[in-house]
C-alpha cells in the first residue's frame, strides 16, 4: 500500500507542527494611538527569523515588537504621529518622508502588521498621496492607506544565513526548532509504492508533474494546477 507522502502528512503528524509553547503567538504593533515605551529586553525567538524586543510602555504593559537592527536595552519607542524620526519608532506611513526603510507594515489599520517581518529585510516609502506606495523587498510597489503603520528601520538579524552551518546535525535541529522535516528526499529517488514521482531505471518522473488542484492530497505533487504566463507572439 505504501506510505503517506509528505502533502498527507503535513498537519496530521507532529514533525510538522509549530513549537507553539516556545513561541511568542503575538508579536503585534500596539494598539495604543500614541505613548512611550523603554525596551526592557531582546529576546530570541524559535518561530521568527528576527529576534524579538519587550517594550514596557506608561501604562504599564510590556509588549513584545520586532526588533530593528540596531535597537539596544534601554532604548525609548514612540508611537504615534508625533513620534520623531528614529529607528525603532511607530509612526502612520503617511508621517514617514519617501526614501526611508521601514518593516512590519500593517495591511489595515490597526491589524498589527503583516508585510515585511523576516531578518534582515525593509521596504521603502516611494511617495504619499490618497494612498501610499511602498516598494516591497521583492521590488513589487504595494499601496497602503496613510493610516497603517510601520516600524522605522530595519529588521534585525540580517546576514544570518551568510554562516555556514557546518555540520548537518547542526541543520537538523535548526529546522526541527521551526517544525520543518530535514533532510527532504527528493520523490524521484524514492521507490513507486512511496511517491508517485518515484521508480523507473533512473532519477526520472517518467510522466507529466502537472496535477489538477482537485486533485485528491496523495496525488497532489508536482506543478499543482499551473497557468501558462506571458503573450503569446501572433505571427
Amino acid at each position: 500500500m505504501g506510505k503517506r507522502i509528505r502533502a498527507q502528512r503535513r498537519g496530521v503528524s507532529p514533525a510538522y507542527r509549530s513549537p507553539e509553547r516556545r513561541s511568542e503567538k503575538h508579536v503585534t504593533l500596539p494598539k495604543m494611538e500614541r505613548g512611550v515605551g523603554i525596551v526592557e529586553d531582546i529576546e530570541h525567538e524559535c518561530a521568527r527569523s528576527a529576534p524579538v524586543a519587550r517594550v514596557r510602555f506608561e501604562n504599564g504593559q510590556s509588549l513584545p515588537m520586532l526588533a530593528p537592527e540596531g535597537i539596544c536595552v534601554g532604548q525609548e519607542i514612540r508611537v504615534g504621529k508625533d513620534a520623531p524620526l528614529r529607528i525603532g519608532n511607530i509612526l502612520p506611513l503617511s508621517k514617514i518622508p519617501s526614501g526611508l526603510p521601514v518593516f512590519n507594515i500593517e495591511q489595515n489599520p490597526r491589524d498589527g502588521g503583516k508585510f515585511v517581518k523576516a531578518a534582515g529585510s525593509a521596504a521603502v516609502v516611494v511617495s504619499q498621496g490618497s494612498k501610499v506606495v511602498v516598494q516591497l523587498p521583492s521590488g513589487k510597489f504595494k499601496s497602503f492607506m496613510p493610516e497603517c503603520r510601520a516600524i522605522l528601520g530595519v529588521a534585525a538579524s540580517g546576514g544570518r544565513r551568510e554562516r555556514p552551518v557546518m555540520k548537518a546535525g547542526k541543520k537538523y535541529y535548526y529546522l526541527q526548532s521551526k517544525s520543518k522535516c530535514w533532510p527532504r528526499v527528493k520523490g524521484v529517488a524514492m521507490n513507486a509504492v512511496d511517491h508517485p514521482h518515484g521508480g523507473g531505471g533512473h532519477r526520472h518522473v517518467g510522466k507529466s508533474t502537472n496535477v489538477s488542484k482537485h486533485t485528491h492530497p496523495g496525488r497532489k505533487v508536482g506543478m499543482i494546477a499551473p497557468k501558462k504566463k506571458g503573450r503569446r507572439n501572433k505571427k
